[in-house]
């Protein structure tokens, strides 16, 4: 219980909140069409997944690190799932309800691979090595993830504009994704650019998902 301990415990804390939140926008966001039932089975089997998913890579946390372009092309699978989920709310009407909540898992379990990469990776180097703290980053990610994913599709039901700032949100998060791929960023070797590139990408996914919903909106009122 020394002071490298206390440190790792409280960044974790810290840590767990910012990516285990990425992880309840996901599942909120994906779940939010579905009727309450289905919802309540879609955030549960999300929460489970994310978490044996988070405990799965941790075992192989150090290996990942090696791998050329894994978080860069994590990265560019979440903004496909940020700009997916803001634009699927519009083909909704068209789907059946089991379709839905295949669909809405499919997303969520995708989506948790990527982002569990992310909180894996920040959770073991802030462990410094204890198994204690890595387990303690595992346990608390769960209510987080439950509680946050419940909260946010339930206010987005009230303001279905917070759309648009979940998917932002997982814009920024995949920019920082591929900023923190040690590749992307020994070949772009700017400060300045590595800070804007996220927010420049929260920005390009609401545009476009923006745009998309609306050509989708113009179709279905000429059919």
């Amino acid at each position: 219980m020394n002071a490298e301990f206390w440190i790792g415990f409280f960044n974790i804390i810290v840590l767990d909140l910012i990516l285990s939140g990425d992880n309840a926008v996901v599942i909120g966001m994906a779940a939010r069409s579905l009727p309450v039932e289905q919802r309540k089975k879609a955030i549960v089997i999300g929460t489970a997944a994310a978490i044996i998913l988070r405990a799965a890579l941790t075992a192989i946390a150090a290996y990942l690190l090696n791998i050329p372009f894994l978080m860069t092309v994590g990265g560019l699978l979440l903004l496909w799932i940020a700009v997916k989920l803001l634009i699927e709310e519009e083909n909704d009407t068209n789907v059946s309800i089991g379709n839905n909540m295949r669909s809405a898992i499919k997303t969520i379990i995708i989506a948790d691979v990527v982002m569990s990469l992310d909180n894996v990776l920040a959770v073991a180097g802030a462990a410094h090595g204890s198994i204690f703290l890595v387990l303690f980053g595992l346990g608390l990610s769960i209510p987080i993830i439950m509680w946050g994913s419940k909260l946010i599709a339930s206010i987005m039901d009230k303001f279905p504009w917070i759309v648009y700032l979940g998917s932002a949100i997982l814009g920024y998060t995949a920019g920082d994704l591929i900023m923190g791929d040690r590749l992307v960023a020994n070949w772009i070797e700017n400060d300045l650019i590595e800070k804007v590139i996220p927010f420049a990408l929260a920005i390009l996914v609401v545009v476009i998902g923006a745009i998309w919903r609306r050509k989708i909106q113009a179709s279905q009122k000429t059919v």
